[in-house]
């Protein structure tokens, strides 16, 4: 019996471990993990066409004329981040421009109920819109609303 209870608690006890490890090795190596080592996860452009087609009620001529700008801007992006030569304050200035330029072209699309609503999506998400962490020129998480001090 004792045979038993101590097999089965060192099996727990490696099961746990194992577990802890893994993902000890996974945060090691920045998966998951944006500037700062924030959690940050960069929605793909199918991904940011399916929500907004969702939330924004797309039809099917709108995605088409939004699709080929959202990986325009992806692409933008990850020519960017491999720009070594500019400082971060220059990279993140330019990041703003770019999605700021998105967004125009987004809403060159959009109807003008959608236009209100897109609007609402990316005060909602933070200066850095949708799909990109709300991230600030800074490159810091914008802070949560402070709530008014009661009088």
């Amino acid at each position: 019996m004792k045979k038993v209870l101590i097999c089965a608690l060192l099996a727990i006890t490696v099961a746990c471990l194992g577990t802890a490890l893994y993902a000890q090795d996974t945060m090691s190596q920045g998966q998951g993990m944006g500037q700062g080592g924030m959690h940050h996860m960069q929605m793909s452009p199918e991904q940011r066409l399916q929500r907004m087609t969702q939330q924004l009620n797309l039809t099917s001529d709108q995605q088409q004329k939004i699709k080929p700008v959202l990986e325009q801007e992806q692409q933008q992006m990850q020519t960017l981040h491999g720009d070594t030569s500019m400082s971060q304050q220059d990279r993140m200035s330019k990041m703003q421009q770019i999605r700021q330029g998105t967004n125009d072209q987004i809403k060159s699309v959009l109807t003008p109920d959608q236009q209100q609503k897109f609007a609402q999506m990316n005060e909602r998400h933070g200066p850095g819109g949708m799909g990109h962490g709300g991230m600030g020129q800074d490159g810091m998480q914008a802070p949560p609303p402070q709530a008014a001090p009661q009088q």
